[in-house]
């Protein structure tokens, strides 16, 4: 079964609470290098939503310039 994706507010949250906990600089090396790789997962995700949203506008418009 596919595994299924977290939206984009879901994303968004946790990576603010990373961006926290990264910020008050009490994390441990070990912790701190796996909050640093889910950020860089949860981003990617974020990106991945919001080029799909521009795409998806965009070629509404042009469906309507048509």
């Amino acid at each position: 079964m596919p595994e299924k994706k977290e939206s984009y507010t879901t994303a968004i949250t946790k990576l603010r609470q990373i961006i926290e906990d990264i910020e008050r600089g009490e994390l441990d090396v070990d912790v701190l290098s796996a909050k640093v790789k889910e950020a860089g997962r949860l981003i990617s995700l974020c990106k991945e939503k919001l080029l799909k949203a521009d795409e998806e506008g965009k070629k509404i418009l042009d469906e309507l310039d048509e």
